[in-house]
């Protein structure tokens, strides 16, 4: 008895994630693939970088960074 329940269960969790499977490969692939999530994306993105700038400004990052760049930069163009 416990033993048919488990393949039971088995079999099931087999379909569900083939068809899992199946649904996330047509959206990848198919036409409209990448459409409907573009604002929820944005907003997200802009919220994070909201957030790090937020950071880098409350923690006084930002003449370190400003002038790490400025290093950087001129050692690649080789200024002085």
């Amino acid at each position: 008895m416990a033993r048919e329940l488990w393949l039971r269960a088995a079999v099931g969790a087999q379909g569900r994630l083939a068809t899992w499977t199946r649904t996330v490969t047509s959206r990848m692939r198919g036409r409209d693939g990448d459409a409907g999530a573009g604002f929820v994306e944005y907003a997200g993105l802009m919220i994070l970088i909201a957030g790090i700038y937020t950071l880098i400004d409350q923690l006084g990052l930002n003449g370190r960074i400003s002038q790490a760049i400025g290093n950087a930069v001129d050692d690649v163009i080789g200024g002085g």
